[in-house]
């Protein structure tokens, strides 16, 4: 008999998406947990059990913001949000449809390469904006 016990100290992944379009990317404004509502994010979520964290983008950026989008290339770097939480941020493209603040979010922003300070990002978010600024300059 096959007896799965889930981990408690396993480490469930959490992505970020630098959403891409005609050389800006998309920032979310939070409405909510009130620790960070009103900072700035890249809109992303959970992976889910099993899910791929390229997947697991594409899906929370359709259930975020309502629009098609592919997973390019994850960036570089790992951040802890919690115990058992681990950040990652991918690039992404935007495929069909116009961003609108569906879930989590208040406000949302297409940033150039110069204007990625203008905004107040959260500590993780703002750690990746020089892998982000790089994208948009090439």
């Amino acid at each position: 008999m096959d007896r799965t016990v889930e981990n408690p100290t396993e480490t469930r992944i959490v992505v970020g998406g630098a959403l891409i379009r005609a050389g800006r990317v998309l920032a979310a404004r939070r409405s909510a947990p009130a620790a960070v509502a009103g900072r700035w994010e890249f809109p992303g979520g959970k992976a889910e059990p099993g899910e791929t964290e390229a997947r697991a983008l594409e899906r929370e950026l359709l259930e975020e913001l309502g629009v098609r989008a592919r997973a390019l290339v994850r960036l570089p770097g790992t951040w802890t949000v919690r115990p058992g939480l681990e950040l990652h941020f991918w690039a992404a493209e935007l495929l069909a449809g116009e961003p609108r603040p569906l879930e989590d979010h208040d406000e949302l922003r297409w940033l150039g390469p110069d204007e990625l300070d203008s905004v107040d990002w959260i500590e993780h978010d703002r750690d990746v904006l020089p892998h982000v600024a790089r994208l948009l300059h090439s």
